[in-house]
């Protein structure tokens, strides 16, 4: 004798799907939070000290700036 057996997919339950788009709503939303406030501090990041080759600058401030070039031998 020959038994036809039919298997029932288990679907996945409504709640479970919910709490899964739920949960990846909620670490989207930590995301974009997350790079809002970096671009909040960086807009508000002030530079102490800077080298740029042998110039050395801390805490610089510039009320009247005079600027004098100077030409190379070979120019």
């Amino acid at each position: 004798m020959a038994i036809d057996i039919t298997r029932r997919r288990k679907a996945t339950p409504a709640t479970s799907l919910a709490a899964l788009l739920l949960g990846a709503a909620a670490v989207g939303a930590v995301a974009i939070g997350a790079l809002a406030i970096g671009q909040i501090v960086i807009g508000r990041l002030a530079i102490k000290k800077a080298r740029i080759g042998a110039l050395n600058v801390d805490e610089l401030t510039v009320r009247r700036l005079r600027v004098t070039e100077q030409q190379d031998a070979k120019s």
